[in-house]
């Protein structure tokens, strides 16, 4: 095949990708918004908020990676036209989700002790509680919102998420505006008031999805008929065996960067609020990844009910490709620019904290500098995990996500950061160690696996 042949499904690819792309991004940007928001009260409150985040993201990595296993049953039911199909994986999801949102609510309230016994220091950990107690339970609307979103991914309408999340985004910034400078006559609460904005965005964006699902014709044969009575054992267990490898692949992933953040922290408070204004940056390049691997997983599956697993090949090499040179851009764009996003979210006109703002730009500064360098991997691993889940492969991807992140990644980040001068750098360093090590394993994955479906095709 020449590269036309794939190029040429970059539009569809995109036209697919984009609603999401444009739903994360605006999650993520209300996410830096928080991040710039709070940088202004201090270093301490920016270090606060990445500490009590990095419990939730590990949470929310569990419940949304369990919630993608929707997509890829709706997506093969859609591709079959079996509408039975499809209402009973999205009801059944539903219904783990909500419970999934609960339990997880739960862990996390009652795991706030050992954010003590972490090494952290003793100021952030005081400002971290209160907001972690608002924020964990949003976990809940969160999570039910994910089962929504998994569903209306798998029938190719991306577009209802992007809304969502657009208008709930809109709701957090205007009430960390007031709440969190107590503006007009709201109090002035700080952090806590940026914790409020999030999970009143969290239930706006879940009741807007089902507001607006529910008027669609297209949709109300699945929303028909939902009851407890209904829900069975062996679709929850079918569900279940593909959501859980999913939400370990994810936590594998996002457990990773949340130890970077623990690390970094133990390095300092300047350490750690660099480790997050870095952070904020890459995840907002991630989130075109993170759009085209829903693509994938979308497309993939419509290709697997179809049973055309030569056109299945295609299609997810021309979203390997298409990842691969925006990350290339995204990679330039650090590079480049690596000194300036920094200043954005500290306040260098605040005295006080002069010399702290100062050091956490230029570790910042020099944290893009790797990021640029693994957004790149990043993007490769995200985009084929999409395409592995697309064929409901995700139990081998599990153990290598895991070999990657825990067995090659973790390690290097502990040795370099804390053992060598480098510091921060060295922990992000062995970020990317771990990034690539996952992009290589799960590409041999898909390939392996892909090139067996067609040989067993053909031989039918």
């Amino acid at each position: 095949m020449t590269l036309s042949t794939y190029t040429k499904e970059f539009s569809y690819n995109l036209k697919l990708a984009y609603p999401i792309i444009l739903g994360m991004l605006g999650h993520t940007v209300v996410g830096i918004v928080d991040n710039i928001m709070v940088g202004k009260l201090g270093p301490t409150e920016l270090a606060a908020v990445s500490l009590g985040n990095s419990f939730v993201f590990i949470a929310m990595s569990l419940g949304i990676g369990f919630s993608t296993a929707i997509t890829p049953l709706v997506a093969e039911a859609d591709g079959k036209e079996d509408i039975e199909k499809g209402r009973s994986a999205f009801h059944h999801g539903l219904y783990l989700c909500t419970i999934l949102g609960v339990v997880l609510f739960g862990i996390i309230y009652f795991s706030k002790p050992l954010i003590a016994f972490m090494g952290q220091p003793e100021n952030v950990v005081e400002l971290a509680k209160p907001y972690l107690d608002i924020v964990a339970f949003s976990l809940i609307p969160l999570i039910m919102f994910q089962a929504y979103k998994q569903f209306a991914d798998g029938m190719s309408e991306t577009h209802y998420s992007m809304w969502a999340t657009i208008l709930a985004n809109i709701v957090n910034v205007v009430l960390n505006y007031l709440l969190i400078y107590g503006i007009w006559i709201f109090p002035e609460l700080g952090i806590v008031g940026a914790a409020i904005g999030t999970i009143a965005s969290r239930f706006v964006m879940l009741g807007y999805m089902h507001y607006m699902m529910n008027l669609k014709k297209k949709f109300h044969p699945y929303f028909k008929g939902f009851s407890l009575k209904e829900i069975k054992r062996e679709v929850n267990l079918k569900i279940i065996r593909l959501g859980t490898p999913s939400a370990m692949q994810m936590f594998f992933e996002v457990a990773l960067f949340t130890g970077a953040i623990w690390l970094s922290g133990s390095l300092g408070e300047t350490n750690q609020a660099a480790n997050q204004i870095a952070l904020s940056l890459a995840s907002f390049t991630f989130m075109f990844a993170m759009g085209l691997s829903v693509a994938a997983m979308i497309r993939v599956g419509n290709q697997k009910g179809l049973e055309d697993f030569k056109k299945l090949r295609l299609v997810a090499f021309s979203i390997f490709l298409l990842a691969i040179l925006l990350e290339i851009i995204f990679a330039t764009i650090f590079v480049l620019f690596h000194k300036d996003f920094p200043a954005l979210f500290v306040d260098l006109d605040n005295m006080k904290d002069l010399a702290k703002n100062t050091e956490v730009i230029t570790i910042a500064a020099e944290l893009l500098l790797v990021a640029a360098v693994f957004q790149i991997s990043d993007g490769i691993q995200v985009v084929v995990l999409g395409a592995l889940r697309g064929l409901q492969d995700v139990k081998v991807p599990m153990y290598m996500t895991f070999i990657a992140y825990w067995v090659v990644g973790f390690p290097i980040s502990i040795y370099l950061g804390v053992y060598t001068s480098l510091g921060a750098i060295g922990i992000w360093i062995g970020l990317l160690a771990g990034l690539t090590t996952a992009a290589v394993l799960l590409f041999i994955r898909f390939n392996k696996e892909t090139k067996k479906l067609i040989h067993q095709n053909l031989s039918l």
